[in-house]
């Protein structure tokens, strides 16, 4: 199969901890032909949609370190492969957020032809923090306004803490806490993040939630589905002084067993994911609530394999491989 993974610049990337270098590894060891690109790379010619694309296949059998380094010469290279992207069998989109909205215009013409994880209507709707509103009932009281009076009023009326979150940020970026206790920077903090500044129109929104107390000493939980179905999961502690639980933001990474409780919010988002397009999705849980459903470029897969001697991107690259076939046969049926 021809397998492309579409995202950000690869030199930066530590192969052993991040989840893309592993679906590439297991693409490469099972002989596909493996593409890179960027979203810049993306065009039309000739009214087909059509991508500079890398070829980054190396030799089988090699240790994670030695794949990369040969990946990474592959990128080197001057050769580019100009490829209809319709010819592609999958292809996995993995760009860091925020989401880049003209790639997926260029995208969806041909994303009937080729297997894309995550789904371009998936994504666009499942990008930013606002897709657990779909889940009322199994989210933190939740709030999203640009009016900072507003803001600091429903802060003052919940009495207690509260976590302000960015909508399009990913990693914790941007995150923070805030209660009526400190006012002063209540304000400035409100002010600063939805941009006051401007007109109206023009400011940015913000989310408000609640903020989960059991997360200082229980912290999260990242569990990993694909097509609905656990696959994996890691309880995340934040680091002395810091109330986050993302890897980037220092946190640790524990071994984790699904709690029954844990399994019903699976259950309960499972099939709207599933109508998304949302096949491989990281949720992350508190306590018994959902408060993040991470779809762009989920992680956890390094850290929960060595947390239980697990390889989740090889149930990753079945599912794939049986969606293309699927998709294939379907096409077949359609042609005649």
């Amino acid at each position: 199969m021809e397998i492309a993974f579409l995202m950000d610049r690869l030199e930066s990337i530590d192969p052993e901890m991040e989840t893309t270098s592993h679906l590439m590894y297991e693409c490469n060891e099972r002989g596909h032909t493996v593409y890179f690109l960027e979203p810049h790379d993306v065009y039309v010619r000739k009214d087909e949609v059509v991508a500079r694309m890398r070829n980054i296949a190396v030799p089988t059998g090699l240790t994670m370190r030695k794949y990369w380094r040969l990946l990474i010469q592959c990128l080197k290279k001057d050769e580019l492969i100009f490829e209809t992207v319709r010819d592609l069998d999958a292809l996995f989109l993995r760009k860091n957020p925020p989401l880049n909205y003209q790639v997926m215009e260029f995208l969806e013409p041909v994303s009937e032809r080729v297997f894309m994880i995550n789904s371009i209507t998936g994504q666009i709707l499942g990008n930013s923090k606002l897709y657990i509103l779909n889940f009322p009932d199994i989210i933190p009281e939740t709030h999203v306004s640009r009016d900072p009076l507003r803001l600091r009023r429903i802060v003052d009326d919940f009495g207690g803490a509260m976590v302000v979150k960015p909508l399009q940020r990913y990693g914790g970026e941007g995150v923070i806490k805030v209660s009526i206790k400190d006012r002063e920077n209540l304000n400035s903090l409100v002010h600063y993040y939805v941009r006051a500044y401007r007109a109206y129109p023009e400011r940015e929104p913000i989310m408000v939630q609640e903020y989960l107390d059991v997360v200082k000493g229980q912290g999260d939980v990242r569990i990993l589905l694909l097509n609905g179905e656990i696959i994996g999961a890691m309880r995340r502690k934040p680091k002395k002084g810091d109330f986050r639980t993302n890897i980037h933001a220092g946190a640790r990474a524990y071994r984790h067993a699904v709690t029954e409780k844990e399994k019903e919010i699976c259950a309960a988002i499972k099939n709207k994911l599933i109508r998304d397009g949302l096949y491989f999705v990281g949720i992350d849980v508190i306590g018994d609530k959902l408060v993040e459903v991470n779809c762009v470029s989920p992680g956890g897969i390094p850290r929960i394999n060595r947390l239980n001697n697990d390889r989740l991107e090889v149930k990753v690259i079945d599912f794939v491989e049986k969606k293309v076939l699927e998709l294939k046969k379907n096409h077949i049926r359609k042609d005649r």
